[in-house]
């Protein structure tokens, strides 16, 4: 049985990008994914480019979510978001902290993505479905695993309907983080985050950055390929179709990509899965 899936696109810069994502969303149209989100910068440096990508998708007629970080906002400035969002017709938001930009110091009236949840409901009612963020591996600032327990029940507490979680390569540290969560009374739905494996430096270099594990044996393996590329991506689709099979097996409720604009690795992931 094919499972539920989402993708995740990032705002191309460039007139030739946005060309290029437009190919890569109809090809990944064929996996029918339930929505398609779209990141937003630090600080909420691509709001226009997010905003631009996320109306091209409605008006493919695919659902989608747009990424709210709230670090630095103000309550006028995200209640003015919202509004926007409202009429542009979207129903799912990607809510977040978020990052600072480089050279800002701390600011805004939000601290925690909780206290973002919590003003989109107070604003919205229910229009809109709320995603948030999970770290099975735990998020690289928390201050201890139970307190990163604790400040995702706080988001769900505070209104939010599901979860994706960062990407991870060991289905053991999602299994777990789903039942500690479930012992705190914690019910919605955690979507593991799948990351293709395409290029090895550029994996290194992105789990290095945000505190995702790739275990040595995988690490090893592709730096043992060295700028073979062809090798990297069909040991890359063997290990991430395994992983995925695993999770499927042991219950989650769907797969969430990480596509990097790129279409091919996600489609032969999902050919596989259907063997």
């Amino acid at each position: 049985m094919r499972p539920q899936v989402s993708v995740e696109f990032f705002p191309p810069k460039t007139p030739e990008g946005a060309e290029k994502l437009r190919r890569v969303r109809a090809e990944l149209a064929v996996l029918k994914p339930q929505f398609c989100s779209v990141t937003y910068g630090a600080g909420g440096s691509t709001q226009a480019g997010t905003l631009s990508t996320v109306k091209e998708i409605l008006a493919e007629g695919m659902d989608a979510a747009s990424h709210f970080s709230c670090i630095g906002a103000t309550r006028a400035s995200v209640r003015e978001q919202l509004a926007e969002l409202q009429a542009m017709g979207l129903k799912r938001l990607v809510a977040l902290r978020g990052d600072l930009p480089s050279g800002y110091g701390a600011g805004g009236e939000f601290q925690y993505a909780s206290d973002l949840v919590r003003f989109i409901r107070e604003e919205t009612g229910d229009h809109f479905h709320i995603e948030v963020a999970a770290y099975p591996e735990v998020h690289p600032q928390a201050k201890s695993p139970a307190a990163d327990l604790q400040a995702f029940a706080a988001k769900v507490q505070a209104g939010a309907d599901s979860a994706i979680t960062q990407y991870f390569y060991n289905s053991d540290a999602y299994f777990q983080f789903v039942e500690e969560v479930d012992r705190l009374g914690v019910s919605v739905p955690i979507v593991p985050g799948i990351m293709p494996i395409t290029s090895s430096s550029q994996l290194l270099r992105f789990s290095d950055a945000c505190g995702a594990e790739v275990p040595r044996w995988i690490r090893l393996r592709l730096q043992s390929y060295g700028d073979d590329v062809a090798s990297i991506k069909a040991f890359g689709l063997e290990v991430v179709t395994s992983l995925c099979e695993q999770l499927i097996a042991g219950g989650a409720p769907g797969l969430h990509f990480y596509s990097m604009n790129q279409s091919a690795a996600t489609l032969a992931i999902c050919q596989a899965l259907n063997g």
